[in-house]
């Protein structure tokens, strides 16, 4: 058995509001590392933060994060101990959303239509960026709406109502998410770019892993789960199946690529 690969993966979190959708990048890596005979451990952080620190510290060893915008202090502080090894998903955005039945696309049709949205934009959890970027799109745009603190789950309860009965809602959402595929929604646009631009995760370890650890490199550096795959596996998730089902039914669909993944270079 190869050694061990410890890698770290944020849990649902209130600094990262899509964190926990991202799951399933750290779980196919586990899959294929797994395949190529190293023994892999997830970890889960609930805080950018805590997550880069044990990545520092070299409690753990992997890392798939962003290094702009939500996770850019830690990466900044963090960079010199640490090595970008490849980009892992690309598109992960938060912003608000409707319904695509709502005949709106722009944050600056919403003070026009506020009595059709009940005068609110539905929100999550206090203190997250995606709602500290939320209140700052209220205050740069003027919107006469309200956004209304609660939870994830609070807000999913009230996209589903309104979709059910073909209501108006906005919500604060991000991509990737199950509730996007579920719902049908879509982003509105953000003319003045309060919102951050779609990111990209990237896999980060501790500097000089790529230099010890060649073969485990190059598995890692292979792994790229597009964004509309990595919502496609947690809505499987959300319908019922176990993680390991819906990475099992993933795997079915995309099997050719995880051969390609780990037809690589033995060291």
């Amino acid at each position: 058995m190869k050694a061990l690969v410890a890698a770290a993966v944020l849990g649902a979190s209130a600094l990262a509001a899509n964190a926990q959708d991202m799951v399933p990048i750290a779980a196919v890596a586990k899959k294929v590392l797994e395949d190529k005979g190293y023994t892999v451990e997830l970890t889960e952080f609930s805080e950018w933060g805590i997550a880069y620190a044990a990545l520092a510290k070299g409690d753990v060893q992997i890392l798939a994060s962003q290094t702009d915008y939500v996770a850019q202090d830690y990466w900044q502080r963090n960079k010199n101990r640490l090595e970008k090894i490849s980009p892992v998903s690309h598109g992960l955005y938060q912003a608000i959303a409707v319904p695509s039945y709502v005949d709106l696309d722009s944050m600056e049709q919403l003070n026009d239509n506020a009595d059709k949205f009940g005068g609110k934009i539905v929100g999550i959890e206090p203190g997250s960026g995606l709602m500290r970027d939320a209140a700052d799109a209220v205050s740069e745009y003027g919107l006469k709406l309200q956004l209304v603190e609660g939870s994830t789950a609070g807000m999913t309860a009230a996209l589903k109502s309104a979709v059910d009965r073909q209501d108006w809602i906005a919500v604060t959402l991000w991509e990737p998410t199950w509730m996007a595929l579920k719902f049908d929604t879509k982003f509105l646009a953000d003319p003045k770019g309060i919102f951050a631009p779609p990111q990209t995760y990237y896999w980060i370890a501790q500097k000089g892993f790529a230099e010890a650890n060649p073969e485990a490199r190059e598995v890692i550096a292979s792994v790229y789960v597009p964004i509309e795959e990595v919502a496609q596996i947690n809505a499987a998730v959300n319908d019922g199946q176990s993680m390991d089902e819906a990475i099992a039914g993933w795997i079915s669909e995309h099997g050719d690529r995880l051969s390609r993944w780990e037809t690589i270079k033995s060291y």
